[in-house]
């Protein structure tokens, strides 16, 4: 289980978007990386190709350190770090769930 996911609501901690707030929409394959919408935009040069691709630059997002973000609580709006718990469901089995470190807040639905 990681504690950043595709779909959560992130905030950059540091690098030149230091501040924003953006939705993760990539999980890079070794889990290390995120892709956040909106943040670290760089500009990659294009040539023209025969099936019809025109030349240009193209703005595309670039991956962050998963260190440089820190997951916002859906309750207060701030940056928290986040851990783990184990959660005994209704019919008795073990489920394991992020929790915020700082209110001990369940940040996943069982």
């Amino acid at each position: 289980m990681r504690k950043i996911r595709k779909g959560d609501l992130v905030a950059v901690l540091a690098g030149k978007d230091k501040g924003k707030t953006g939705k993760v929409t990539r999980v890079v394959k070794d889990g290390e990386r995120v892709v956040v919408e909106g943040v670290n935009i760089h500009k990659h040069h294009v040539k023209p190709n025969q099936q019809g691709r025109e030349s240009g630059i193209v703005r595309k997002e670039a991956s962050l350190h998963v260190s440089n973000v820190a997951l916002v609580s859906p309750t207060t709006g701030a940056p928290v770090r986040v851990g783990f718990d184990t959660v005994i469901g209704a019919n008795g089995e073990r489920t394991k769930v992020r929790v915020a470190r700082q209110t001990g807040e369940q940040l996943d639905a069982v």
